[in-house]
């Protein structure tokens, strides 16, 4: 008689498994899903969020024409800085930033290029000052991001500087 009762416990133990299985793959993908699409959502606004305020804050300032031309050329490409940084160990170390200077809503491409060279002599002190150890994480790429948003908004003025976009960041 124990027989029967150990199969029926085998099959009803076989029974449960296979809903918890298909259980545990429908929340396993649902969350997949949900990260996937999450994330491709949320890279799409920020991409076309991101090129329909650059092209419609200059057609906003400039509206005696030439806005679509200054719409393209929203951003301002810096060429790549290289910089030495501040090591403990006396040894040589060097930083190479590339980035680009995204205008506000009261600045144009061309005003922040013409206060360029004010900029970037504002960030050279900054960027030389930085170690080795103050690279590492994710998080040093928007601390650098938030201290040259303030220094360019020191110098260009308030409103003139929307974001800084960092292209490369490279430690040799």
């Amino acid at each position: 008689m124990s027989s029967p009762e150990i199969v029926e416990e085998g099959a009803e133990g076989a029974k449960p498994a296979a809903p918890k299985s298909k259980k545990k793959l429908l929340i396993i993908g649902a969350a997949a899903g949900v990260l996937l699409l999450s994330g491709g959502g949320g890279a799409a606004m920020m991409l076309s969020g991101g090129s329909a305020k650059a092209e419609t804050a200059p057609e906003a300032e400039s509206g005696h024409g030439g806005g679509e031309a200054e719409g393209k050329d929203a951003f301002v490409d810096v060429p790549a800085m290289v910089v030495n940084l501040r090591s403990p160990d006396g040894a040589s170390r060097f930083l190479k930033l590339h980035f680009m200077i995204v205008p506000g809503a009261k600045g144009t491409p061309e005003s922040i290029q013409e206060k360029l060279p004010l900029i970037l002599d504002a960030y050279q002190p900054f960027l030389r000052e930085l170690r080795p150890e103050d690279l590492a994480g994710s998080a040093a790429v928007f601390r650098i991001k938030e201290e040259m948003l303030v220094r360019a908004t020191d110098v260009a003025g308030p409103g003139m500087v929307k974001d800084i976009l960092i292209q490369d960041l490279v430690q040799q």
